[in-house]
């Protein structure tokens, strides 16, 4: 008897090459719903479901492919003599070849106005029934779940056989396939119960998390340590184009992380204020708003140089040729964008090992919006640190009230300090800063590396604080490099001392109440 094909799926990409081809081996087609329908459009041979098993679809077609008829034939073991009597009584045909991916669940409830039983109606049942029966049986049967199988499926068929291995390979791959599906469910349910009946965090379920391979990486952080870049293929950095450069590397991906985020403050895509970040090791050394890309990107270079050299650039507009300009001026290892138009990209290509990252607003939008970090024996979780700033619970603490002008770098100057470590203190003016310090064990510390790095730039800019000022020594450091407004969270059992230092010195202080720690 010709061995044996079921095919079902929601992706057809590539369905019908895939089946001309085990046509062209000698199998025999069966199917059932829209993929029976493809393939018989296509003129291609294919018995209906419903004629193999002699039943017909039930409860609108949430009842198909359980049926004996199909699961016996792909169950059975070859090499058991029952299992074949069973076969033989029952009039049962062995299945030998399943390729089935599935309903379109993921997709369905990112479209956070899904109907709950639009959402539950997503869930395929048969689908998952037939690639874990297919997939136990891998010593027998041949299951695929992603186009991205066919090519070779059908070049070992095309070598005379689908080998143990192949099988095993496709295998794992199926039960990875139903558990991320799994896992998709169950995280969504989970997340609509707990707005409706208030779930604790105490109460959250354990973390599943099935993220595939996107790419292994030359090494981690130093190269004594093997590293591999797992990503969501469509949401966030797993929807990024890479248009030219060298490969990524560990270090690269996590630069391009911090700039992307700093950068959003300042909005992403068409219609943005035109922003532009650079950074090195993970923390921002210039940034800066402009009249437009090129003009944001030479202030923020413009900000530190120095730093700016061998760095990661964000810009949250389109690039063009003139911010091309910019981009070739200095020596960078990557550069992200919601676009480069022609001009950008045919400047850009004389620095060939430049990488060059496109990525849109709609894939930053698929992102998860929890943020996870490994540590010994287990994960961190939390949200993302992303929440837009709420100005209406801020309050002047000062007896001096900022002016419009100083309102305004406070604002830049907040925006970017949620993005250095810390103990993070920002210098800014205009749009641009001019100093950052990061990462030092005590906030005076920083507050004398940004003031520093400003210079006599200090003059009349602004200082923002992660945290709270602990005593008053930062905001009398920075009235003596002429700092002229501060911004921090408050909170300290000291706040008093740097408010009354405010007064004495002339400062004007806004208190946010909400702390930005980065660590």
């Amino acid at each position: 008897m010709a061995p044996t094909a079921l095919l079902s799926v929601s992706d057809k990409q590539d369905l019908i090459p895939l089946a001309e081809g085990l046509l062209r081996h000698g199998y025999r087609l069966i199917s059932s719903g829209g993929t029976a329908s493809a393939l018989a459009s296509a003129g291609l041979p294919v018995t209906k479901v419903a004629e193999h098993t002699g039943a017909p679809e039930i409860l609108g077609g949430r009842v198909k492919t359980l049926h004996p008829r199909i699961h016996g034939g792909i169950l059975a073991r070859r090499s058991d003599p029952s299992h074949q009597a069973d076969l033989e009584a029952q009039g049962i045909d062995a299945i030998d070849v399943v390729v089935v991916n599935l309903y379109p669940f993921r997709q369905t409830v990112a479209d956070p106005a899904v109907a709950f039983e639009t959402a539950i109606e997503n869930i395929d049942i048969g689908g998952p029934a037939m690639v874990r029966a297919s997939a136990k049986n891998h010593a027998d049967v041949a299951v695929l779940t992603d186009p991205s199988q066919y090519p070779d499926f059908l070049a070992a068929l095309d070598a005379g056989a689908v080998d143990a291995a192949l099988r095993r390979r496709l295998a794992l791959a199926a039960f990875r396939h139903t558990a991320d599906y799994d896992a998709a469910i169950a995280a969504w349910l989970g997340q609509r119960l707990a707005e409706e009946d208030g779930t604790t965090p105490q109460e959250a379920p354990p973390l599943r998390l099935e993220l595939p391979a996107r790419q292994t990486l030359r090494y981690g952080e130093n190269p004594h340590q093997q590293a591999t870049w797992h990503s969501s293929p469509d949401g966030g950095w797993g929807g990024a184009s890479q248009l030219q450069g060298k490969e990524l590397s560990y270090n690269n991906i996590l630069d391009l992380d911090a700039a992307l985020a700093t950068v959003r403050e300042f909005g992403y895509g068409h219609g943005s204020q035109p922003a532009a970040v650079v950074v090195k090791h993970t923390n921002p050394c210039g940034v800066a708003t402009g009249s437009g890309t090129a003009d944001a990107l030479t202030r923020a270079l413009d900000a530190d140089r120095v730093s700016a050299f061998g760095g990661i650039v964000a810009l949250n507009t389109p690039v063009d040729g003139s911010t091309a300009d910019q981009l070739t001026s200095l020596f960078l290892e990557c550069v992200v964008a919601p676009a480069f138009d022609e001009a950008a990209r045919s400047q850009l290509a004389a620095k060939a090992n430049l990488r060059l990252l496109e990525l849109s607003p709609e894939a930053i939008a698929r992102a998860a919006r929890r943020q996870l970090r490994s540590l010994l024996g287990g994960v961190l979780v939390q949200d993302l640190d992303d929440q837009p700033v709420d100005e209406s619970v801020w309050q002047v603490a000062s007896d001096r009230q900022p002016s419009a002008a100083e309102l305004d770098d406070l604002r830049f100057a907040w925006k970017l300090v949620r993005h250095v470590r810390s103990n993070a203190i920002t210098v800014a003016r205009d749009g641009q800063s001019l100093g950052i310090g990061a990462g030092q064990m005590n906030r005076v510390g920083s507050a004398q590396l940004a003031l520093a790095a400003a210079g006599e730039r200090a003059r009349g800019a602004v200082l923002a604080s992660d945290g709270f000022f602990p005593f008053d020594d930062t905001v009398r450091l920075a009235a003596s490099h002429g700092i002229t407004a501060v911004i921090h969270p408050g909170g300290s059992v000291r706040d008093k001392d740097s408010i009354a230092a405010c007064n004495e010195l002339g400062l004007a202080m806004v208190v946010t109440g909400r702390r930005h720690f980065l660590h």
